[in-house]
């Protein structure tokens, strides 16, 4: 079942910004990389001591967190990078729609990250938070999502690294976007099955998974459409912390964003559509069985006259001029039989000829 409302919050009547434990927290990777235009200056896993200490005058500190953050190490991030708390607190609390929030050294987004568990897709949480010289990010999912970011970091011959944070950024956000293509490819194969099924074979399982697949295409779009209005602040917005070259990529990426609407779009369309079909195939089929089994019943309706007709309890009268000759015919019970068979092969002739059939 799809959970439609997945948002964990604070309880009721919480400070704001006030970072709470989750009941159960996974563990967390933690990836810290430090770089400048010539090489990569500092590379550990888990959060250090003092994270500001790490960036020398020129360089960039990429900090990213691959799961739930614990409580502790995102208020210590927080503090060294004066991180605004209320965006902390939307960090630990997962489900959030997707938005852009702007600080004074900083600015701050959330949006969900499209995958797919067992053929079913799974929206998890991505924030990012952007400084002049850091890039802190935060991502839910189990999937190494920036593997490829971070080898374009350490070769030395790409551009990534003489790039500033936007441009990382943009790698970061551009990985989470595209992901979802694969995701909507596997969706859109199990819908032109489910087409065919209903088709040749509708019932009550391709009507459950008509059911399936237009709640996750709910769960999609609500993850996906907020989305489109983030990118688009980012393309075209003032934000100091994206230089005016950096914005054609994000032009790209919000590109990416409407298309994946547009095929959301056309999906529930199409969803929307197969009901109307799998009630149509049901209807057609009961027309069918019902055809045949009226055609049945009526080649019946005059042989069982003949039978009920000739099944009177007569006695043979040789006086009667209105007894029935039949019964004392030598061959009056195969001439009957022929009678019958001759008017039920009429009767399809003729079912045939107008097409009832």
């Amino acid at each position: 079942m799809i959970a439609l409302f997945r948002k964990k919050y604070a309880p009721p009547g919480s400070a704001p910004g006030e970072l709470i434990p989750l009941p159960v927290a996974p563990s967390t990777i933690v990836y810290c990389v430090v770089y400048d235009a010539t090489a990569i200056l500092h590379e550990s896993r888990g959060v250090p001591d003092d994270p500001a200490s790490l960036r020398p005058q020129g360089a960039i500190l990429w900090l990213h967190f691959a799961g739930q953050p614990e409580v502790s190490e995102l208020r210590r991030v927080g503090e060294a990078l004066h991180l605004h708390p209320l965006a902390l607190e939307d960090v630990m609390h997962q489900g959030q729609r997707p938005k852009l929030d702007h600080f004074d050294n900083h600015l701050f987004l959330e949006m969900g990250c499209l995958t797919q568990h067992e053929a079913h897709p799974v929206v998890d949480d991505f924030s990012l938070f952007l400084g002049q010289d850091f890039v802190v990010s935060v991502y839910y999912g189990s999937e190494n999502l920036f593997a490829g970011v971070h080898a374009r970091l350490v070769d030395a011959s790409g551009r990534l690294r003489r790039c500033g944070t936007d441009r990382l950024a943009h790698a970061l956000l551009d990985a989470v976007v595209d992901h979802a293509f694969p995701v909507l490819e596997t969706l859109g194969e199990r819908i032109e099955d489910l087409e065919a099924e209903l088709l040749d074979h509708p019932g009550p399982d391709a009507l459950r998974e008509l059911h399936v697949l237009k709640r996750e295409m709910l769960l999609i779009r609500r993850a996906v459409w907020p989305a489109r209005d983030v990118l688009a602040n980012l393309s075209r917005g003032d934000t100091p912390q994206i230089a005016e070259p950096t914005r054609i990529y994000f032009g790209d990426i919000y590109d990416h964003t409407v298309q994946i609407i547009e095929l959301v779009e056309s999906y529930r369309d199409m969803l929307a559509g197969m009901l109307d079909i799998y009630l149509s195939s049901v209807s057609n089929r009961q027309n069918e069985v019902m055809k045949v089994l009226t055609v049945i019943a009526t080649i019946f309706i005059p042989l069982t006259f003949l039978v009920g007709v000739y099944g009177m309890n007569f006695s043979v009268n040789e006086t009667s001029p209105w007894a029935m000759p039949e019964l004392r015919a030598d061959y009056g019970y195969p001439i009957l039989w022929l009678v019958m068979l001759g008017i039920a092969g009429a009767m399809l002739l003729f079912f045939k000829r107008r097409r009832w059939f």
